[in-house]
């Protein structure tokens, strides 16, 4: 690929940091480039946890779409574009592990809609947030991808409305965020919470991100009733039974992901 490069290390954890100067915009490639991410992590049974990060120095963790591309479209094209995009993103909201948004950068446009579709986000406190939708004339989605992760309506209507910078701070009070912290601390800490995550069964990793996803908006009854065949199912493999001698023998598991 030629705008993210991917490392896992022992553990499990997998850095994939997206480089596309100078703002990291999403294109027509980057976006397919997505969807090739996607596909490679959910094939890889290295991986535990993903965490997604912009260089060093980066003017921006994701800075939106790549406004080149708009100026030619139509509205068939335009259509076309979004089925592009939404393949692409769907691709990466189904990725079957815990995704952590390293964000040490800005971040705006459709590259909230990464962020929200990453699973814990960790930011700094010097990045800032952005819907610019409502200064090019078009939709900021009807702020739905804010929605899905709980911040409140008048907070995405503010948002939208005003394409304003919403700042770190201000993120993590709207429950957008996990953690604000200076900028050298933010991969330490997506590295320190991946870390913890990487120590789990993969077949239960897996499990629980493909099933959090599917029960995402159903009422607690049916996401129950959902859940109960999936666990069943996790029950009677050999992680599971270590995973609770482990605990009753006062010891760390050893996970074999099966």
């Amino acid at each position: 690929m030629e705008f993210f490069t991917v490392r896992t290390d022992d553990s499990g954890v997998t850095e994939v940091v997206f480089d596309r100067p100078p703002v990291n915009a999403l294109s027509y490639a980057a976006y397919r480039e997505i969807r090739e991410l996607a596909q490679a992590l959910c094939a890889d049974d290295q991986t535990r946890v993903v965490i997604v990060s912009a260089p060093q120095g980066a003017r921006a963790w994701c800075g939106g779409a790549d406004l080149n591309d708009f100026i030619p479209l139509d509205y068939n094209s335009r259509l076309e574009r979004y089925e592009l995009v939404s393949e692409s993103m769907t691709a990466f909201y189904n990725i079957d592990r815990p995704v952590i948004a390293a964000i040490n950068g800005p971040v705006v446009g459709v590259g909230i809609v990464l962020a929200t579709f990453c699973d814990i986000r960790v930011a700094s406190e010097a990045s800032f947030f952005a819907s610019p939708e409502i200064d090019r004339g078009i939709l900021a989605g009807g702020g739905a991808f804010y929605a899905r992760v709980g911040v409140p309506q008048g907070i995405i209507r503010e948002l939208t409305y005003t394409g304003r910078r919403f700042s770190a701070a201000e993120m993590l009070a709207s429950g957008f965020l996990n953690y604000v912290l200076p900028e050298a601390d933010v991969l330490p800490k997506a590295r320190e919470v991946a870390s913890l995550i990487a120590k789990k069964s993969l077949p239960a990793l897996r499990a629980n991100k493909s099933a959090t996803n599917a029960v995402e908006g159903l009422p607690w009854r049916e996401a129950y009733k959902y859940t109960n065949p999936i666990s069943a199912d996790l029950t009677t493999s050999r992680d599971a039974k270590e995973g609770i001698k482990a605990f009753l023998e006062g010891r760390p598991a050893d996970y074999q992901d099966n």
